[in-house]
């Protein structure tokens, strides 16, 4: 009898051991999640858009895609149709691609806070069809987030600037 209710003194200080060191780890876990405020520059910001137009110089939409947050939209130029998976973005590029895209900034206003930025402004897009080449201005938006270790597009939204 002693030995039995040692045994269930045991499991139950085991037990006990066991449910607090899940719970603690879990809430370690937890907060090793969430990204410490990440303050950038408005230089870092600006520096976002040349590595998304670096990968549109490559030509393969996967890389293109992967400056997108994996929830995130893209509300494109030259198309009507919201891109909120990466598959859907991917089918996007692969068609803007093959106009060799390459994007120049006219003007912006960047906006900074914690783990997120905000770049607005206009743009220009030279577009090759061939012999052709043809200049697209548009006005556009994107929203980044850090995400811990980089920052990601979650919203892009790019549109043709009207004639007046």
């Amino acid at each position: 009898m002693k030995k039995s209710k040692q045994l269930a003194a045991l499991l139950t200080g085991l037990s006990f051991s066991l449910v607090f060191s899940a719970q603690l780890s879990a809430e370690t876990n937890q907060q090793n999640t969430v990204p410490q405020c990440k303050q950038a520059s408005q230089e870092e910001i600006a520096q976002l858009f040349d590595r998304w137009n670096a990968a549109l110089q490559t030509g393969n939409p996967d890389t293109v895609v992967e400056r997108y947050a994996e929830q995130s939209i893209l509300l494109p130029t030259v198309s009507g149709k919201a891109r909120l998976t990466p598959a859907e973005k991917k089918d996007y590029f692969e068609h803007f691609l093959a106009k060799k895209p390459v994007g120049k900034i006219d003007h912006r206003q960047i906006q900074v806070s914690c783990n997120t930025a905000v770049d607005t402004g206009h743009y220009t897009f030279t577009l090759k069809d061939g012999d052709k080449t043809q200049e697209v201005a548009a006005r556009y938006s994107y929203a980044y987030q850090w995400n811990g270790k980089d920052w990601y597009i979650i919203s892009h939204h790019s549109s043709v600037t009207p004639s007046h």
